[in-house]
């Protein structure tokens, strides 16, 4: 399995370019950022401005590289023309292959469900505290 990307031409993506982890990272922090606000709300409002803004703006270069990723590839899938192939059972190109290798490559990113896990359990955990901190602690 290590080796189905190696004559990908979106290898670079499969591999986790340096680039893809930055943006991974900057999504981190905005996930733990926003769900800080609620924990400190109750101690500084002052530091839950300051995460509120850390993770809207995280999330905002995040998702605008996402953005990016989702457009350039959806551009290839149309200017190339294979949807409209694929619904009508037409045979495809040796490069069309290649096209659709290459983004199913990227999409199988380990980073995605790392990004899902932190966001869920992390929610999960805010909730939890957010619960405790207005209904228990009291």
């Amino acid at each position: 399995m290590k080796n189905q990307c190696l004559n990908c031409p979106e290898r670079k993506r499969c591999r986790d370019s340096a680039a893809s982890w930055v943006y991974f990272v900057i999504g981190l922090i905005a996930a733990f950022s926003v769900r800080l606000v609620a924990v400190f709300m109750d101690y500084n409002v002052l530091y839950a401005k300051m995460a509120w803004y850390v993770g809207v703006i995280g999330f905002f270069i995040f998702f605008l590289y996402k953005f990016h990723i989702d457009t350039v590839r959806a551009r290839l899938i149309k200017s190339a023309g294979i949807t409209a192939r694929l619904r009508r059972k037409e045979p495809l190109s040796g490069g069309d292959y290649d096209l659709l290798s290459s983004i199913l490559c990227a999409l199988s990113s380990n980073k995605d469900r790392i990004n899902y896990f932190v966001i869920f359990s992390t929610s999960i955990l805010t909730v939890a505290f957010a619960v405790y901190a207005d209904f228990f602690r009291r």
